[in-house]
Formats: C-alpha cells, structure tokens, sequence
C-alpha cells in the first residue's frame, strides 16, 4: 500500500514515511493509493478477539510495509489495561431501543484522541527505524483540548522526540488546561495563543511547510512530524474503533449480519467522521453518517449546501473542542470523491486560503449526500440534551456528545429514520464538569473545579477518573501566551535554535 498528496497525485511512498512526514510537501494530506476492502466474515471473526489483535488485522491492511510482528508490537503496547481504564478499550453502552453511546474516552487523558495518540508514538518509533532515520522528531500539535494532552501523554520522555503544543487560551475548558499546562515529561512543552483554534492550525501548518525552518531543523539533525489527525498515523487507528463496534454488536447479536447502521459524531476537524467514512468504503455496512456541530456549524451548511465558508462569526462554547471553522480533513474526503483530482483540491484549498471560501462541483455534492447527513446545535440545545438523558436514562454525556445526541434526535425527528444506531461520545463528563453540572444542577456550579468534580460524582455515580483525580494539587508548568506571529520563534528557541 502507497499513500498519495491529496495535491500531488504522483506522490508515492511507504505508510512508514507517510506516518514519520506527517504531511506532504506541497501542504497536501496524505492518502492511501486505495481503500481496501473488509468482508463480513472478516468483521465477524473479529468478534473473538481483543481490541489489539483487532486492530493489527485491520492495519495490517493499511500498513502493508509493517510486519505482523511490528503491528502486535504496536498494538499490544498501546491498547491494554495499563493505559486503559476498561478492557473492551472502547465500551458500548446501550442507551434505548436500538441505540447505542460508543465511550471512545476510557484512556489516560478522558478523550477520544487517546484511541489513536496512545498508539501513534509506536507506529512512528516503528517506522523511524524501518526507514533508518536518526534524527530527532519534533512533534508540534495545533489543539482545541483534547488532542494536545492526548499527544503530551502518549509523546511524553519518548526517546529521540520532542512535542510541542499550542492551544487557544480562552477555548479549553479549566480542566483541558490543567491537564496541559501539569504536564510531566522532559521533552513537551505547551503554550497558549492569542486566538482561537484555527489560528494555532493555521500557525503549526505555516511551519510544517516553510522551508527556511525545516532547513534549520535539517542542519540541528531534527525534523517535524505532527500527531494531529493530518497525520495518516493519527486518522488510521480511529478506523479501527468503528469496525471493532460492528464486531462488538454482531457478537452480542444486536445486528445481523450486513445490518446497516447510523454512525453520529461530534465533529469539528472531520478526522472523526472520516474515519467513519473510511470504514464504510471498506465494506461496514453503514446507511448514514451524521455529522453533528455546535454553534459553529461550518460543516453542517457545508453538507448540505456543498459550499464552504468560513468567513462568520466565530463562536466560544460549552463543547470547545469542536470550536472549529476549518475543518482539515474534509481535504482527504473531497479528494476521494472528486475522483482523485488533485488539481480540484489545489483549486478549492486555494481559495479557502485566500478568501475563505469555495464551492464543490454538483457531482460531488451529490456523492456528499449519499453518505452524510449533517444538523448543529448551540450551547442551550447542547445543555437541554444532558439534562433530558440524564433524567431520562440516568445517563451523563459530556457537552460534545450531547450536541451529538440532540442532533440525531433532530434527524430522526425529520426522517423517521429508525436505523440501529451508533452515537460517538468523545469525552468523559469530568474534563467540562462546569457545563454538564450547570445542566443538571445550575446550583451545584462554583468557582471551584474539584468541588464540582466531586457533585457530579455523586449525580452521575461515575468513579472520577484517577488521572484527573491526580491533577488537583499538580503544580503548573507552563503559563506561557504568545500572539500568532511568534509561533515560529517560540518553535526554534525551544529547540535550543537561534537565528
């Protein structure tokens, strides 16, 4: 399996370089050169294995140039009970009548990213020295919460790495910034940005493909790679999950074999859904794929207008990690369904660079439509939906998989869709404990993040997780707030680098 620039076409090279890359050097994202293809019987054996030995199966589809040695290595490394709060890894509760919460959040960070960052620093070890490369990989991570402390666990006193993050100071919740700024490693650092989102992506991407700094880097024997999800190494492991929940379902016969079913996710830089996407090119019998947003629901006018737009206001709210309005992977599916036309990639992420918008040809839209379904919801809808699971099924959803939560309420509302259905929670209560309290109990809300820890223990009946647990008297080390136009000297410096 080769992997391609969605902007070069005629690029050709290992999942090994790809992954250590990160991306492309014309600023594209890499993709695999074809989807492979899982049969049903595949999908059902799965049923009796562990997550691991599923995850090498599936990978070894993608990750040809990796043995079968290489891939239970990484595997059996990252997903276990050391790192993992419940041995299924990724639990599936079901919610009512053919409808189930897929809990994505059970790792050392409470979030969905660990399902892939608790495995990227493997895969990239791995493909270093398959590829015979000895220089030092500097990691930088653009994040709206979750993504940056994801990467500084799984990245953290990893041998012959550095990572650095940035995130956006007013658009993390208290608790996503005290699991940042405690950090523990030798080799992380973390700083916040005058900005929003957006403009940390804008900056880490700016960096990746400037050649003055690269060069630098090059002289210093170090080069970049990213953990965000236009890292293939990142996107390819969140696959798995979907796949694995198929599985999951046909083993405790919730679904017949070759059943379809609904996928929703809460998404605000796509690599979620598209991973979705990915497992039902593949051959996982999904109807349809629903993409919930919040306030800022550039992805929901864009499914269902084929036009993107980023020029709008900009919203703070109550799920910050999809406080998002450029949504990067949308990249790696306009490429796929435009038939590979690099040339149209080029054309619409030209222009969304320079006006902030473009406008997808009729055909494509018609393939968007065929597989996506799209619905938003603000800050009020987001707090009414954990308040009426909670009283309704004694259920506590974090903010982002509420607004996932009311959205697929919305859909079925419109079209009587009663299809089983899968919902993705992305994040554990505790990490937005302010804004799931002010649901339930407005009058439990304080200035104190530990008290309020504590009352949604006792609402919810959730052990609080033991990492979080282990912040409160966790001393802070990194305070520091830039503006955007020093994220490249805050790079270089870092690295001990000087003009």
């Amino acid at each position: 399996m080769y992997y391609k620039s969605t902007r070069n076409s005629s690029v050709n090279i290992s999942a090994a370089q790809a992954i250590v890359q990160g991306i492309s050097d014309d600023g594209g994202l890499f993709v695999p050169a074809e989807i492979p293809s899982i049969t049903m019987d595949e999908i059902a054996a799965l049923g009796d294995m562990t997550y691991a030995e599923r995850a090498a199966c599936i990978f070894s589809k993608f990750l040809t140039d990796f043995t079968d040695e290489e891939l239970k290595y990484c595997t059996e490394s990252a997903y276990n009970d050391k790192s993992f709060a419940t041995a299924d890894i990724a639990e599936l509760s079901h919610l009512f009548d053919g409808t189930y919460v897929l809990e994505l959040w059970h790792g050392p960070t409470c979030a969905f990213k660990d399902m892939a960052l608790q495995i990227l620093p493997y895969l990239l070890t791995t493909s270093l020295k398959k590829l015979g490369m000895n220089k030092k990989v500097v990691i930088l991570i653009a994040t709206s919460g979750d993504t940056g402390k994801a990467a500084l666990e799984g990245f953290a006193d990893v041998e012959g790495t550095s990572i650095m993050v940035f995130y956006p100071r007013d658009g993390v919740s208290a608790m996503q910034k005290r699991q940042m700024t405690t950090q523990d490693g030798g080799n992380v650092s973390v700083c916040a940005l005058e900005g929003n989102f957006d403009d940390c992506q804008n900056g880490v991407k700016a960096i990746f493909t400037d050649e003055k700094v690269k060069k630098q880097l090059d002289e210093h024997g170090m080069m970049f790679s990213s953990a965000n999800s236009i890292n293939w190494g990142r996107l390819a492991p969140q696959i798995i999950y979907y796949i694995s929940t198929y599985a999951e379902l046909l083993k405790n016969n919730a679904v017949s074999k070759g059943e379809k079913i609904n996928i929703v996710v809460p998404t605000g830089n796509f690599g979620n859904i598209l991973a979705a996407y990915y497992s039902k090119r593949m051959g996982l019998p999904v109807n349809k794929l629903i993409c919930a947003s919040n306030a800022n629901n550039v992805l929901t006018d864009f499914i269902n207008t084929g036009v993107y737009d980023r020029n709008r206001s900009f919203y703070t709210t109550i799920s910050p990690s999809m406080d998002i309005l450029i949504s990067s992977n949308l990249e790696r599916l306009l490429y796929i369904l435009s038939g590979e036309n690099d040339a149209k990639i080029r054309e619409w992420f030209g222009a969304l660079s320079k006006t902030g918008r473009y406008e997808v040809d009729d055909s494509v839209k018609a393939l968007i439509s065929e597989s996506f379904c799209a619905g938003y919801c603000d800050d009020k809808g987001t707090k009414e939906a954990v308040k009426s699971v909670y009283d309704k099924y004694s259920y506590t959803m974090d903010t982002h998989t509420a607004v996932a939560y009311k959205v697929y309420e919305d859909y079925k509302a419109k079209t009587g869709d009663n299809t089983k259905t899968v919902i993705a929670s992305t994040a554990s209560p505790y990490k937005f404990s302010a804004s799931v309290l002010d649901a339930i109990d407005s009058s439990a809300v304080s200035d104190d993040e530990y008290a309020m820890v504590d009352k949604l223990c006792e609402l919810s009946g959730y052990d609080i997780p033991k990492s979080l647990a282990e912040l409160k008297g966790k001393a802070v080390r990194f305070d520091k707030v830039i503006g955007r136009t020093e994220m490249e000297s805050f790079v270089l410096s870092s690295l001990g680098i000087t003009e």
